[in-house]
């Protein structure tokens, strides 16, 4: 691998990133972790009707300190604000609206993603792992769109993004888009596009860090 400078993205810079392509009037699930981040980052000048599987509906971002409310939290137990005609209800209502097909957009997070959009972010399968699939299943498979928010490596180096899946599946086929904090791909019948990458970052060097094959769509821009 070359070295090549480059600075990948913070958690903030990826969800400001993926929350522009978020658009007007849409109904958007934000996964617990990195999306909920979005929350932050959505322009006032867009209709956007954020949707929490605990039972919230048109919920704005984080309050200011002091000023939080323990009646509203969102599926990650974080404080939110909520907006002009926003409403909370049942989660078994919430529920029905992710697998009714009411939702446009869910953004999750993710232990890996296989090239074929096959998604897994509910468990590592390690024996001591404690199982937490909550909603994601019924996201995955519910919302007209899916996308992922992750850090393009784990921690020790590891490639997130892979051929096939070696841990338990979420969703079979349901990726739509990825964003990592070194490009965003976008995942077709063809394989991995990658449509932006970070500044710096040559394509063979990316290709080097991902576990599957990967094509340069930056090129057709």
């Amino acid at each position: 691998m070359s070295h090549t400078p480059y600075t990948a993205l913070t958690r903030d810079q990826i969800a400001k990133r993926a929350s522009q392509d978020i658009p007007d009037g849409a109904y958007v699930n934000l996964g617990i972790g990195l999306p909920t981040q979005i929350a932050k980052y959505l322009p006032a000048d867009k209709d956007v009707f954020l949707h929490s599987e605990n039972g919230l509906l048109a919920f704005g971002p984080p309050p200011v300190k002091g000023e939080e409310d323990s009646e509203l939290i969102n599926a990650g137990k974080e404080y939110v604000t909520m907006l002009a005609g926003g409403s909370f209800f049942h989660h078994g209502d919430s529920f029905a609206m992710m697998r009714g097909g009411h939702i446009d957009i869910c953004v999750l997070g993710a232990f890996q993603v296989a090239a074929n959009g096959d998604l897994a972010n509910w468990s590592t399968g390690a024996k001591d792992a404690i199982p937490a699939v909550g909603g994601a299943m019924d996201l995955a498979v519910g919302a007209k769109k899916v996308y992922v928010m992750t850090n393009h490596v784990t921690k020790d180096g590891e490639p997130k993004i892979v051929c096939e899946l070696s841990y338990p599946v979420t969703g079979k086929r349901c990726v739509d888009r990825i964003y990592t904090d070194l490009c965003v791909i976008d995942v077709t019948d063809n394989g991995l596009d990658v449509i932006e990458k970070v500044d710096g970052l040559s394509f063979a060097d990316l290709q080097a860090m991902t576990g599957a094959r990967l094509t340069d769509a930056t090129t057709a821009k």
